[in-house]
């Protein structure tokens, strides 16, 4: 399901054929990912209500029904207000919805090796974005942008039922049983604590620095000097780090505590950042790009891990949830002000030198973080 769900990153393909079809400004259409950003992660934050609504099986297909009646409604747009609505709000709010919900499907179910599968769940989404990517490109130059996303909605729906159908199969549960269990008062008290706020901070000061890089890979690259082959390359092969080392990031904290990893991952970063600061080049930028990718890529990985081992598999759905408003507001940060800055000055060492010094607090704060969780305090 999530496959189909990370081609949201490969935006970027559709924008040039709307343009031209629709007449809509390249910056109008940056509002239809922003609101998708927005809308997934209202999903995300409303999908713990719904766990009592409907079997598992029921919510995960309606909601992957609902996001492929927004792309459909995409597909038929004759101007930006019916593509905010359709792809923005309603594709976004139903992927969220069914990202949250096989997350704690898997969680209520998986209880051991827990940062490893979910460093899997979330390195799907650049993962889907890599096979979206290619073919979204052919399908827009074949048939056109709008079968494009009427074929993703087809995509979603049979990926939906797939979905639906192993998750009846497991018999999984999103709720656990009322014995044992704290009350959801004191599950609220011990979500909203210090520990989920440094970890989402620290999540964010990552994904600021990694989502300008996804972002704009390609026109950071150009701006260093590099060819136009050399920044396509580099941004097809950042999204494929990427999605490794969320995968290595959720496995690293099985292993290792959380704040070590999510240090040494913004360590990782920095490097990139001051490698092409002091050494400003096309090689060292496509290498420096590459640090500060997979560093985000760390912390993602790291940050889902780190949900499983810090709080219990019953409250995984709605602290990853919260978790994603740091995702949203990282997306909205950093990328648009590194914009704003490659406008006026015509450079992006400013908004690198700005991703590093987030990097430095992510270090600093990530080591405030305990180290164990919600296991070794019994």
């Amino acid at each position: 399901m999530n496959l189909p769900l990370g081609s949201v990153y490969s935006f970027s393909v559709l924008l040039r054929p709307i343009e031209q079809e629709l007449t809509i400004t390249r910056s109008a259409l940056s509002l239809v990912f922003g609101l998708a950003t927005v809308g997934f992660t209202v999903g995300s934050v409303g999908a713990s209500f719904l766990y009592r609504a409907a079997p598992a099986p029921i919510l995960v297909l309606a909601s992957a029904l609902v996001g492929a009646g927004g792309l459909l409604m995409a597909a038929t747009a004759n101007g930006l207000a019916q593509l905010l609505l359709g792809y923005g709000i309603v594709f976004g709010t139903g992927g969220g919805v069914a990202y949250i919900l096989l997350q704690q499907g898997v969680n209520m179910l998986v209880r051991r090796r827990q940062g490893l599968v979910n460093g899997y769940i979330v390195s799907l989404y650049p993962m889907g974005a890599m096979i979206a990517t290619p073919l979204f490109h052919a399908c827009n130059e074949a048939f056109g942008w709008r079968t494009t996303l009427a074929g993703l909605a087809a995509v979603v729906v049979a990926c939906g039922t797939a979905a639906a159908l192993l998750v009846r199969h497991a018999g999984t549960r999103l709720v656990a049983p009322a014995s044992g269990e704290p009350t959801g008062a004191e599950r609220g008290s011990a979500i909203m604590g210090p520990t989920f706020f440094k970890l989402t901070a620290t999540f964010f000061l990552a994904a600021s620095a990694g989502l300008m890089v996804l972002s704009q890979a390609r026109e950071i690259v150009a701006a260093y000097g590099g060819t136009a082959a050399l920044a396509v390359g580099a941004t097809t092969g950042l999204t494929g780090a990427i999605a490794l080392a969320r995968i290595s990031g959720g496995w690293l904290v099985d292993r290792f505590a959380v704040p070590y990893v999510m240090c040494a991952a913004h360590a990782l970063a920095l490097g990139g950042g001051l490698m092409m600061t002091v050494l400003p080049a096309p090689v060292t930028a496509v290498a420096g790009l590459g640090m500060i990718g997979l560093g985000y890529g760390f912390i993602s990985g790291a940050t889902a891990g780190g949900i499983g081992i810090y709080w219990r598999p019953a409250d995984y759905g709605r602290v990853a949830g919260r978790s994603y408003v740091a995702w949203c507001l990282a997306a909205v940060s950093l990328p648009v002000l590194a914009g704003y800055l490659f406008d006026t000055t015509r450079q992006y060492d400013t908004a690198v030198m700005i991703a590093a010094a987030a990097n430095i607090a992510g270090m600093a704060l990530a080591l405030t973080m305990p180290r164990h969780g919600w296991r070794e305090k019994g």
